[in-house]
């Protein structure tokens, strides 16, 4: 991905929280994911790729939920001696500890994703993707999914040690995500170039809580051709 910190131009003016479109629901049941099938890991890998057009039409709530799935859910249940909780990603993360929480900015509010319930919950009704970043495209691509790492659960992790896991964390969920687009024909880009401040206050985080990364999903425009 050699364009991963390309920046944008979108100007200062085209930033901030909106009013939502459509109805912000409380919670978003999605519905249950397909956890087999698919195609072929290695035809994903080669289709891999990085775009920065996208059409503005929104994702159903059955595409959202696999997405969603894909890039941080349950994929095997605790056993044995295992703590309660201790449920198993498709993303892994040091000691399992999950420290990454995915949030989803969509025009109807930004969500944070429940991955043992399978269901998105709203944080704010407002429209924030166009502070999930600086390019061009965010505010107008119909998902923005922002990672957001919950420092406080890294206790027994050396202070100086915490933000690097966490980015290694979110890094595995982007590939996650860039993997599942590719089979599902859909568009997506990552992005770093956050201002991590004023978008967490925006989304009320807690002073342990740290956006960062982000990452564009929709569908591509037709006239785009560029591979990155």
């Amino acid at each position: 991905m050699k364009h991963f910190f390309r920046l944008g131009t979108t100007t200062p003016a085209a930033t901030g929280a909106r009013p939502v479109h459509g109805e912000s629901l409380p919670r978003i049941v999605l519905p249950p994911p397909v956890v087999s099938g698919g195609m072929p890991i290695l035809d994903a890998l080669s289709k891999r790729r990085t775009t920065r057009r996208f059409a503005p039409t929104e994702l159903d709530d059955a595409t959202l939920g696999q997405l969603l799935w894909a890039a941080n859910g349950v994929n095997r249940r605790h056993a044995g001696t295992e703590p309660d909780g201790a449920d198993r990603r498709t993303a892994p993360s040091v000691l399992a500890l999950h420290e990454i929480e995915v949030y989803a900015a969509l025009a109807r509010g930004m969500y944070r994703y429940d991955p043992r319930a399978h269901c998105l919950d709203l944080v704010i009704a407002a429209d924030l993707r166009a502070l999930t970043g600086y390019q061009d495209f965010v505010g107008e691509a119909p998902v923005e999914l922002v990672y957001v790492a919950d420092l406080a659960r890294m206790q027994d992790i050396a202070a100086s040690q915490r933000e690097p896991f966490a980015y290694a964390s979110a890094g595995a969920i982007v590939q996650n995500v860039y993997l599942f687009c590719a089979a599902a024909g859909l568009a997506v880009t990552a992005r770093s170039w956050l201002n991590r401040g004023t978008l967490g206050a925006e989304m009320r985080l807690s002073r342990d809580s740290v956006p960062v990364l982000a990452q564009t999903v929709g569908h591509f425009d037709p006239a785009d051709s560029a591979d990155s």
